[in-house]
């Protein structure tokens, strides 16, 4: 298979020094990205702004805000057979962005924001066969917002977890996550390392792939 990969955050700047942004460190996409490399597929990562160097074999591709990780995806999808759309894209952006540095004294308290696209929603009318995977990366139970994602955004797998967990949250190397498709009954999954869910996630594509 072709897999195209998203991960990390983006950030939508407000000036050259300020933006806005979360707490993605894009360890879960590169995962992905990582496991579908060794099982000898051919796999494009788009990455947010993160530390994180490439896994071996992954051809990758850096971007920086919102409307930059659709414009890239957009652009390589029609090579592909799915879409792992694991990055934190941030929901809003500012109105209004600054060429230089703006001054305290002359800011404004209220900051006015305009929504970003959602990627995958925007993608739905040229989805295809491909198959695309999302995630659900909440507080508390995530799997009534991951049953509603899955509906709301055409996909045939989301990725539910729980991010207030220590061992599963952002900044870690496990992850406890749920596998919730279109068709099956939700699969909770066990503790394990980033990789593992990766791989999970991957055997999951090879099995509803069309042959």
């Amino acid at each position: 298979m072709k897999l195209l990969v998203t991960a990390g955050p983006t950030r939508e700047h407000l000036d050259p020094v300020r933006f806005l942004s979360n707490r993605s460190t894009g360890k879960m996409g590169f995962a992905v990205a990582q496991a579908a490399a060794e099982r000898g597929h051919a796999v494009t990562l788009v990455a947010g702004p993160v530390s994180l160097p490439t896994p071996a074999g992954v051809a990758r591709i850096d971007v920086v805000s919102a409307l930059d990780m659709l414009a890239a995806v957009e652009e390589c999808l029609p090579g592909h057979d799915a879409l792992v759309m694991s990055a934190a894209v941030a929901d809003w952006r500012p109105k209004r962005a600054s060429a230089t540095k703006l001054k305290k004294s002359g800011m404004h308290p209220v900051l006015e924001l305009e929504p970003n696209p959602d990627i995958l929603q925007t993608l739905l009318p040229i989805k295809g066969q491909r198959l695309f995977v999302g995630f659900a990366a909440e507080t508390g139970v995530p799997l009534a917002e991951a049953r509603r994602k899955l509906e709301a955004k055409g996909l045939d797998l989301i990725v539910a977890n729980d991010v207030t967990l220590p061992d599963a949250g952002f900044a870690v190397d496990t992850n406890r996550v749920t596998l919730v498709s279109a068709s099956g009954t939700p699969e909770a999954l066990p503790l394990m390392s980033k990789l593992a869910a990766g791989r999970e996630i991957v055997r999951w594509l090879e099995r509803h792939a069309c042959p």
